[in-house]
């Protein structure tokens, strides 16, 4: 089974629209694991609101808790890329998924800082190790795909990556 990398962040309009394409093709593809990988396409120290630090360590919690991992990425990408909420605040965070997690058990796991490691390594395996400039970007098998600057990926170049 080939394994494949996805860096993503959920205030990237770009992501979303790639996450939307590997959704529909992937379905076909069932000797393909994905690995996800949330990294923030603007970390801290730099200046570039809005960051999304506690949003990516959302997504390992909500893995942990077993919930709706599609339910939850598309109330993170509705929350984030569309509506623009501040997704630094763990109350904001809360709202969101109250209707995906235990939001009780979320915030307790949030505010404990479990998964900011995982964080800051999806990171630097993006920016130092992996050669990514932009998101979404893809690596399985020694390919890469990566988005162009303000234009993201297209289906095509998805689904050749994926052949």
């Amino acid at each position: 089974m080939a394994k494949m990398q996805v860096f993503f962040d959920y205030e990237c309009p770009f992501c979303k629209k790639g996450y939307e394409y590997l959704l529909k093709q992937i379905g076909s593809r069932p000797d393909i694991e994905i690995e996800w990988r949330p990294i923030e396409s603007h970390p801290l120290p730099e200046d570039h609101p809005p960051h999304t630090y506690l949003a990516c360590q959302s997504y390992y919690i909500a893995e942990e808790l077993g919930a709706d991992m599609p339910a939850f990425h598309a109330a993170m990408y509705q929350a984030v890329s569309i509506e623009r909420q501040n997704v630094e605040k763990p109350e904001v965070l809360c709202n969101i998924l109250k209707n995906i997690v235990d939001t009780g058990k979320f915030r307790a796991i949030l505010e404990s800082g479990k998964y900011a490691k995982q964080i800051d390594e999806n990171n630097d395996l993006a920016y130092e190790k992996s050669g990514v400039w932009f998101v979404p970007a893809f690596r399985m098998n020694d390919k890469k795909l990566d988005a162009k600057g303000g234009i993201g990926i297209t289906a095509e170049e998805l689904r050749d990556f994926l052949k």
